[in-house]
C-alpha cells in the first residue's frame, strides 16, 4: 500500500497554537486548518473591538496559514464558524464576505458554550491544494 504524505504547516505571521495541536495539517491534497481566534499574533491577545474586529483577524490569520501551504482563499471548500452568540451571525457574515467573494465554500455554523480566551468567533476550514479550476453550478 502506498503511503499517504502529511506535513504540518507553521507560520510566525498566525498565532502560535495554545495547545497540543498544528495551526494547519496537509495530508495529500486536502488541508486542515486548525480553528483561528481573532488573535493578534504579535501580541497573542484578541483584538479590540467586538466581534467584527476578531471575525477579521482570525480570516487574516487564516490567510497567512494557507500563504505558508502555497495557497489562499479560493483554495477553501469548507469552513465550520463557532460563535459564542448567534446573534452575532449577520455581523460575522458581514466580514466573511470580505474574504470569501464568489464560489463561497461549503459552510456551517454554530453557537458554542465558550470560546478559548474569551473569544467572540472561531473559524476553521478545509482546503484543497492545487490550482483550481471552476465550473458552472449544477442544477
Amino acid at each position: 500500500m502506498a503511503s499517504v504524505v502529511r506535513r504540518i504547516i507553521s507560520t510566525a505571521k498566525a498565532p502560535a497554537a495554545i495547545g497540543p495541536y498544528s495551526q494547519a495539517v496537509v495530508v495529500d491534497k486536502t488541508m486542515y486548518v486548525s480553528g483561528q481566534l481573532g488573535m493578534d499574533p504579535s501580541s497573542g491577545q484578541l483584538v479590540a473591538g467586538g466581534v467584527k474586529n476578531e471575525a477579521k483577524q482570525a480570516l487574516v490569520n487564516m490567510g497567512e496559514i494557507l500563504k505558508a501551504a502555497g495557497c489562499d482563499y479560493s483554495n477553501v471548500v469548507k469552513t465550520t464558524v463557532l460563535l459564542a452568540d448567534i446573534g452575532d451571525f449577520n455581523d460575522v457574515n458581514e466580514v466573511y464576505k470580505q474574504f470569501f467573494r464568489c464560489n463561497f465554500p461549503a459552510r456551517a455554523a454554530y453557537q458554542v458554550a465558550a470560546l478559548p480566551r474569551g473569544g467572540r468567533v472561531e473559524i476553521e476550514a478545509v482546503a484543497v491544494l492545487g490550482p483550481i479550476m471552476e465550473t458552472s453550478p449544477s442544477l
